[in-house]
């Protein structure tokens, strides 16, 4: 009855894949007849695979260091031996001596293999995550090149914004931090601009702020920089921002508005 009612949902089937519902079935075979199936480009996904799958006793690309890399820190947890593999795969798929290209439109024969491959972003966010403490040159080298990849990729200026603010941060002299802070700000800024908030989609949401997590990094740039109106302004929008999103770290909320009430007190004080 079951096996009826499966047909009449989806009708008869003419033909089952070779290979299907066996513990043997290998991706992709089921086209091996088809003249219109194309070989994939080795480098056309760039998420997690699970390693075991792939069946790799040695990396051979780019493409394969990484997802080693990505196994060696998610599932071993081993982060020196990811970020071997993440380097290795950056040498192999390189911007500057052009073993990988950027691809900006569908080219001619899109699916076939590209010769050089992609340039590939997630290697590069990873490594660059990973050693942006240990060695912020070349996380922010490695953040710069996913921009130049995928200008209009999320969240990549926020974490150059945070790995000029921890420079910022352990600076030995004035000028260098002001310099590093301002850098962070600029990156910031970058990250709003990729969202734009504009009177249609206030309009159309009712949202006058976007990226609570942005306006908060801002506001502490802000305090440390001695701009109070700046502050003021970003602690405004953070709040703004909550009223629709909340926030990961809901107790900032009140610490923005009691930090808000402050300065604006403060501020009438002198006047």
């Amino acid at each position: 009855m079951r096996n009826l009612l499966i047909l009449a949902l989806f009708g008869a089937v003419t033909s089952i894949p070779s290979g299907f519902g066996q513990t043997g079935y290998t991706p992709g075979e089921f086209q091996a007849a088809n003249a219109n199936y194309p070989v994939r480009n080795p480098f056309y996904f760039e998420g997690r695979i699970d390693w075991d799958l792939l069946k790799i006793t040695q990396p051979s690309n780019a493409w394969e260091f990484a997802q080693r890399g990505i196994h060696e820190q998610d599932d071993l947890l081993d982060t020196s031996a990811a970020i071997a593999d993440y380097k290795t795969s950056v040498s192999m798929n390189n911007l500057q001596d052009r073993s990988c290209q950027l691809i900006t439109a569908a080219p001619t024969g899109f699916g076939q293999k590209i010769d050089p491959p992609p340039c590939m972003f997630t290697v590069r966010l990873r490594l660059g995550n990973l050693v942006k403490a240990s060695d912020p040159t070349t996380a922010l080298q490695m953040f710069d090149e996913v921009l130049t990849i995928d200008p209009l990729r999320l969240g990549v200026n926020t974490l150059i914004g945070e790995t000029y603010s921890a420079l910022g941060d352990n600076a030995s002299n004035s000028g260098d931090q002001e310099e590093f802070y301002r850098e962070a700000v600029a990156a910031y800024e970058a990250e709003l601009a990729l969202s734009p908030v504009t009177d249609l989609s206030i309009k159309l949401t009712g949202d006058e702020a976007n990226n609570a997590h942005v306006h908060w990094a801002l506001a502490g740039l802000y305090d440390k920089l001695g701009e109070t109106k700046n502050e003021v302004t970003e602690l405004d929008l953070y709040l703004k921002a909550t009223k629709w999103h909340s926030d990961t770290y809901p107790w900032r909320i009140q610490i923005a508005q009691g930090r808000m009430q402050k300065l604006m007190a403060s501020s009438v004080h002198n006047r």
